[in-house]
């Protein structure tokens, strides 16, 4: 079973008891949202939509991972998603169930660990996440990984009532490999 280890987490396939966990801990946090991704689905729903991801991730479109805390405690997401092979790049996405673990850093370790599987494993080129503007937790986590915002599409999104922003970042190969060192 592949396993990322990183200090203070570690990646690992996401099976369908850790995915029943997370839908079933999945908290919202109303003074800093965020995209909702899955948000207000039934258990039945959150299975099918298990059962959907499993069959991208059978295809090699996604890799699918859950953040673990040491101790195995599944505490989020992480997803190298429509992984394209003709041109070497995919989306990066990520999330976690309890406000408790978010701003943390470990979305930052959990990034760090999917960035280096993506380009050393994968043999990806490009990485790319788009977020929407008022969240900002996602903008400082794609700036301490390196990536850089290559784009701004301006009141893209409905979202709380109000147009916002979505910001596309983008890192390279060569840039992750020159801010790890």
């Amino acid at each position: 079973m592949l396993k990322l280890q990183g200090e203070r987490i570690y990646l690992a396939a996401l099976e369908r008891e850790d995915w029943k966990k997370l839908h079933l801990n999945m908290e919202y946090d109303f003074d800093n949202p965020t995209e909702t991704v899955g948000f207000g689905l039934s258990v039945e729903q959150a299975e099918a939509r298990f059962e959907e991801i499993q069959k991208k991730v059978k295809k090699g479109i996604h890799v699918y991972l859950g953040v673990f805390l040491n101790d195995g405690e599944v505490i989020g997401d992480v997803v190298l998603q429509r992984i394209d092979k003709t041109n070497r790049s995919c989306s990066l996405g990520m999330g976690f169930a309890k406000a408790q673990h978010r701003n943390t850093g470990y979305g930052t370790e959990a990034a760090k660990l999917a960035l280096r599987y993506g380009f050393h494993n994968l043999g990806l080129e490009r990485i790319w996440a788009s977020t929407y503007e008022i969240n900002t937790s996602a903008q400082k986590l794609m700036e301490k990984t390196g990536f850089t915002l290559e784009g701004v599409h301006r009141k893209a999104v409905y979202f709380c009532g109000r147009r916002v922003d979505e910001h596309y970042y983008g890192i390279l190969k060569d840039e992750f490999e020159a801010n790890r060192k």
